[in-house]
């Protein structure tokens, strides 16, 4: 039995041709992608495309672009065996982080890949890239999110962008990749389960947030500009989840609390965790309330709390969700 696999194009480098004007990289026709790769046509495997209305560079994704693709998604669900996001590189950690979070009850592959090197170029990793992914959404083991790329395939909230000129351009810090591809696709055992529920596709994502990157010397004044900006805020701290002692630092935490906002800490490392009480300098966040993010990525902590604010759920639910493993994106 043919197994039918949808492909959404988004934009991106893997399908960016050179502008002869501009000479810049701009998105090109999607059908020209499929062209590019007859490999892609095989008697086992039934192979459409989509695309958004306006295919974009990743640095211009936006929620909104979120939810045109979760719809496509949710519209195509129940006609397609799993689905291939081809994405920029950029913010596919984010996207990818999100989906996890907007995708609920997933029993199928959603796997996000692009390249480094546009496919219309000599030496692009393009299409080794979208051929496996294609192979491992076809292969009915994976039903979850997932990022697939340079032979590697990662769970989707577990993953940070680390490189600009290499093709193993992403990493997964603190989780095991999913699966190798090598001379064959080698899964590993910590694959999610499918789930046997119907699917919920969350279009309801929150933009108000932001990050504070803590660094030596930062003033109280941008703290406390940046505290105000946001309901929920994401704090990249020091090390194990360290920062200032300073009581007017500690202060601006509680006084952020107390006006109902809601406010994580993650550590700047990339790998390992950020932990309670292991400092001194943990006491700040401690004495505030601020909820410890462990190892999350920032994309996956950010965009949990996208998601925890679009919902129609009080900040006691709120800060007790984000302390919970919902879809894999934090250790136990």
């Amino acid at each position: 039995m043919k197994q039918k696999i949808l492909l959404v194009y988004t934009g991106g480098t893997i399908g960016m041709v050179r502008d002869k004007e501009k000479n810049t990289l701009v998105p090109f026709n999607f059908d020209g992608l499929l062209k590019a790769i007859p490999e892609l046509k095989s008697e086992e495997l039934d192979l459409e495309n989509i695309s958004i209305k306006n295919p974009i560079d990743s640095s211009n994704m936006h929620p909104n672009i979120w939810v045109e693709i979760a719809e496509i998604i949710e519209n195509n669900y129940a006609n397609y065996d799993g689905f291939v996001i081809l994405h920029g590189t950029d913010t596919m950690a984010y996207t990818a982080s999100a989906f996890s979070f907007m995708l609920e009850n997933l029993n199928k592959a959603v796997i996000f890949t692009g390249s480094q090197i546009p496919i219309g170029s000599r030496r692009s990793d393009a299409k080794e890239n979208l051929i496996t992914a294609v192979e491992i959404a076809a292969s009915r083991k994976v039903s979850e999110v997932c990022i697939y790329f340079e032979d590697q395939l990662y769970k989707a909230n577990r993953t940070v962008k680390v490189n600009t000129e290499h093709f193993e351009a992403f990493e997964s810090p603190n989780y095991p990749v999913l699966a190798e591809a090598g001379v064959n696709i080698k899964y590993k055992s910590v694959l999610q389960k499918k789930q046997n529920k119907e699917l919920v596709v969350h279009k309801n994502c929150s933009d108000d947030v932001a990050i504070l990157k803590l660094f030596p010397g930062i003033k109280l004044a941008t703290i406390e500009a940046i505290l105000n900006s946001a309901k929920g805020i994401v704090i990249e701290s020091f090390g194990a989840g360290n920062a200032s002692t300073d009581p007017e630092f500690t202060s601006l935490l509680s006084q952020g609390i107390q006006q109902a906002k809601i406010i994580m800490n993650i550590s700047q490392c990339l790998h390992g965790e950020a932990v309670r009480g292991q400092y001194e300098t943990n006491e700040p966040f401690e004495k505030a309330g601020v909820i410890c993010g462990k190892d999350m990525t920032t994309e996956a902590a950010i965009t949990k709390l996208m998601f925890l604010l679009g919902q129609e759920i009080g900040n006691d639910k709120i800060k007790q969700l984000f302390q919970t493993d919902l879809r894999g994106e934090v250790s136990k």
